[in-house]
């Protein structure tokens, strides 16, 4: 059986997970993670959980700004019509999609 710092018993049904940093951010969460004496594992498992739980008030949020981009954007440019002024956005998004996908890989 293994525990953790605070002397709580770790579930044993857990996968091992291997991920890279840049220096500055492990810095920061081993830093975190002492302060708020807790494992990098136990910081790192929460901030994940919070990632997916809040997942769809994210696109949520994304969608609303872009759509008042678009609004603003037709404000302005009353001599396009607004399926030209979408579709350029459109591009724009999958553009920068692509470039994270690429980031990624």
């Amino acid at each position: 059986m293994y525990y953790n710092k605070k002397g709580v018993a770790l579930v044993e049904n857990r996968k091992l997970l291997t991920i890279s940093l840049p220096p500055r951010l492990l810095q920061e969460a081993e830093r975190l993670a002492e302060r708020e004496n807790r494992t990098k594992s136990e910081l790192l498992r929460e901030a994940l959980r919070l990632y997916i739980e809040t997942i769809d008030v994210r696109r949520k949020a994304n969608r609303e700004r872009l759509f008042a981009l678009v609004d603003r954007v037709q404000a302005r440019a009353k001599d396009v019509p607004p399926q030209d002024i979408r579709k350029v956005v459109r591009e724009a998004v999958a553009a920068v999609r692509r470039t994270k996908l690429r980031a990624i890989a």
